[in-house]
């Protein structure tokens, strides 16, 4: 189950956000400066390797707490930065006013939400389940 927990965290961050972001909205938002733009295609190429190689340690070298918290970092960073964003003049809302939501919720708090809150149960079910070399025969 943890494997594809962190699989669909991993899409979310590798795959979804620069599919959203790769448009006039962010990389190519002419109101943007020339500087925030390169600092947004910077954090999606790192962010897309993060997940390249964090599906690599799980699915090939299976090797799941690495890529959980790095999993953790991307995640967490985002919903850190979400609720900083009064210390910094932050927003989801475009220039319009819009905002990308579901029920209310804006998407990326929700998505990550939701990714950060699996993560964290993974790596908490991680700590407490048995392991084979410590269970007592």
């Amino acid at each position: 189950m943890r494997k594809y927990i962190i699989t669909f965290s991993v899409i979310l961050f590798a795959i979804v956000v620069p599919f959203l972001d790769i448009n006039n909205t962010h990389v190519f938002n002419l109101d943007w400066t020339p500087h925030a733009r390169i600092h947004e295609v910077w954090q999606l190429i790192t962010n897309s390797s993060i997940g390249i190689f964090c599906l690599w340690l799980v699915w090939f070298k299976k090797e799941l707490k690495t890529s959980l918290i790095l999993s953790l970092f991307v995640t967490g960073g985002f919903l850190l930065a979400f609720c900083l964003k009064d210390l910094y003049g932050g927003s989801m809302k475009y220039l319009d006013g819009s905002e990308k939501t579901i029920l209310g919720l804006n998407i990326g708090v929700l998505g990550f939400g939701i990714a950060f809150a699996l993560l964290v149960f993974s790596l908490l079910i991680e700590r407490i389940k048995p392991t084979h070399n410590n269970v007592k025969k």
